[in-house]
This record gives C-alpha cells, sequence and structure tokens, in this order.
C-alpha cells in the first residue's frame, strides 16, 4: 500500500489554512506542524486579528506544536508551509531545532533565503511543494487590494 502522507498531502492541508486565512482578510500564508505522520498544530496568518505583526503562521504553530508536545525543542516535527519563511520566523524555526521544514513559494522580496537568514545547521529544507498553488492565492489576494 502507498504511503499517502506525502509532502504534497500536508502541503494541501497548509494550503486550507492558507484559504481561511484568505477568507479572513488576511494575507494567505498557512502552516502545519507534522509529527509521525499526525498533525500536532495548524495555523494561518493572524497579523490583522490580532493586531501583532509577529503572528505569522509558523509562529503560530510553533507555539501550538510546543505546547501540544510540552517542550519548547521541535525535534523530529516537520514545518509545511505555503511561503517561504521571513527572516523573523526563520530565527524562531533556528531556536526551535525543528528537523525539517517544506514550504511552497519563494518569497523573493522578504524571505530568509534572500535575506540570508540561517537556520539550525540540522534542520533539512525542501522548497517548492505546490508552488503554484501558494503564488496563485497570494496573487489573487493582492490583486483584490489593489482594486
Amino acid at each position: 500500500m502507498d504511503n499517502i502522507f506525502t509532502d504534497e498531502y500536508f502541503m494541501k492541508k497548509a494550503l486550507q489554512e492558507a484559504k481561511t486565512a484568505f477568507d479572513k482578510d488576511e494575507i494567505p500564508v498557512g502552516a502545519i506542524i507534522v509529527i509521525d505522520n499526525k498533525i500536532i498544530a495548524r495555523s494561518h496568518n493572524l497579523t490583522e486579528l490580532l493586531n501583532d505583526v509577529t503572528a505569522h503562521a509558523e509562529m503560530q504553530s510553533i507555539t501550538a506544536a510546543a505546547n501540544f508536545l510540552g517542550g519548547k525543542y521541535l525535534k523530529n516535527c516537520t514545518l509545511y508551509v505555503t511561503i517561504e519563511p521571513c527572516q523573523m520566523c526563520a530565527g524562531a524555526l533556528y531556536w526551535s531545532q525543528i528537523s525539517k521544514i517544506v514550504f511552497g513559494a519563494r518569497d523573493e522580496q522578504r524571505g530568509y533565503l534572500t535575506l540570508g537568514t540561517q537556520l539550525h545547521p540540522k534542520t533539512e529544507v525542501i522548497q517548492g511543494v505546490l508552488a503554484d498553488e501558494a503564488t496563485a492565492l497570494m496573487k489573487l489576494f493582492f490583486a483584490t487590494k489593489r482594486k
């Protein structure tokens, strides 16, 4: 039997979170954290609702996963996020010692890669998973804002 728990499977769950953010008029970024093929945290941007610039999807997921696990380190966990983390989120992910990050679309202007922010040396990164879907949602969001 094939393993249904692929990176695409979990990225689709993160995209559902991004669509929830879109519906709430938040920048459509969604994130989930998984351990042993089980989702332990799910979130989306809440910066407008909470009036908090730090309320990014990744930050919300880090907190929820740490609470679930009862500790601050996210070893053996994977973050799935629709857009490349910013330097703030990359810094928090560094300190969490997360084992793996899978993201969809690059953020060529504000992403951690462009800005040269480092992740933990043991963190594995996979990029480009369902990037077209994540990009399309982001473009739709900003197109509606510019009207």
